[in-house]
């Protein structure tokens, strides 16, 4: 699904990738391509029109290029498509890799790639994302707006638990971090808390550890070397993984994964930016972040070394190739990035 924008031209990308590494590596592929987004929003007045979901949950994933449009008001297309398919498919983790390439700039002094590779584990489906809540007096003096967020017991454990197993896959400085604000916050993220510790006794190999936000948000760039995976709330997640996307180079660098791990279940990878509507159809737009989450969706798929070596690819084009992860001044266009990355599969 290219989206809006940008974000065909990106797609496009990912796919030119997705189709050379499938090749050599004998990957069966079946693609098809979806006009979902706000042009067909404002051409028929539908964002999945009757039985899209159905035919989206024949794929094993969905690779999506950008959404926003700006003749669409905010939050019709992100309520109506992104959050819609993230319910519908209980795509319950959200998955941040946050690393930062070679040759790719970070604004923290004297850090490089070896201090700024961790990853982020979201919770996707609760949270003040449940939509919760409503208007009184809407409109006079008296109104009154509630939004109230939503915590379960299964869908806090099962997003701590599948952070404990990636961690210990991971394999690295096994440490996973909860970031909350118990302090504060005193009924939801106590139950985040408590199901943490529970969680935590069946996994002896795994360092724990706990940030409130704030603290994660100043450590975060402090000592971003100390982290190896943070779970964390759907809220603070989505605040916290946009900190963490300035420090890998940029939005045009940041990809994500929208993960259910169900086997028959379609899980939905993106880049992190937006539609960036200004750049449409000027070919400069940065599609590093897209072909990264072409990597993430051949891993989760079952072909790791795929994903490895598109990953590799991606670093080589980074370290020796580009100038910068800005649009428009990469050095290349948009499809000429594309090109390197595949040149170098």
């Amino acid at each position: 699904m290219g989206g809006d924008g940008t974000g065909p031209e990106v797609a496009a990308e990912g796919v030119k990738v997705l189709k050379a590494v499938a090749k050599l590596e004998a990957i069966q592929l079946e693609l098809q391509d979806f006009d979902y987004g706000g042009d067909r929003y404002l051409r028929t007045g539908e964002i999945l029109p009757e039985g899209a979901v159905e035919k989206l949950g024949e794929f094993d994933a969905i690779l999506l290029g950008a959404i926003g449009h700006p003749q669409v008001a905010p939050g019709i297309l992100e309520r109506g498509l992104l959050l819609n398919l993230r319910f519908v498919f209980d795509q319950y983790i959200n998955l941040r890799p946050v690393k930062l390439y070679p040759g790719v700039e970070t604004p923290l002094r004297d850090k490089g790639p070896d201090d700024i590779d961790f990853v982020v584990v979201r919770e996707n489906t609760e949270d003040m994302y449940a939509g919760i809540g409503g208007f009184l007096k809407k409109g006079t003096p008296d109104e009154v707006a509630t939004q109230t967020a939503v915590y379960t017991r299964k869908g806090c454990e099962r997003c701590i638990r599948w952070a404990f197993d990636y961690t210990r896959k991971r394999n690295k400085k096994k440490r996973l971090t909860l970031v909350a604000k118990t302090n504060v916050l005193t009924y939801g993220h106590d139950l985040w808390w408590r199901t943490f510790q529970e969680v935590a006794k069946e996994y002896p190999d795994i360092q724990t550890d706990y940030n409130h936000v704030d603290a994660c948000c100043m450590w975060m760039v402090k000592n971003p070397e100390f982290y190896d995976v943070i779970v964390t709330t759907n809220m603070f997640g989505d605040i916290i993984t946009d900190l963490a996307g300035i420090l890998q180079g940029g939005m045009g660098v940041a990809a994500g994964g929208n993960i259910n791990p169900e086997p028959g279940i379609p899980s939905m990878f993106e880049p992190m930016g937006g539609s960036a509507p200004k750049y449409t159809g000027k070919g400069v737009i940065n599609p590093i972040a897209t072909i990264s989450a072409t990597a993430m969706l051949l891993e989760h798929s079952g072909y790791a070394n795929a994903g490895e070596r598109v990953m590799k690819a991606i670093q080589i084009v980074t370290g020796t190739k580009m100038k910068s992860q800005a649009a428009g001044k990469m050095g290349y266009s948009t499809s000429e990035v594309g090109d390197l990355v595949v040149d170098n599969l």
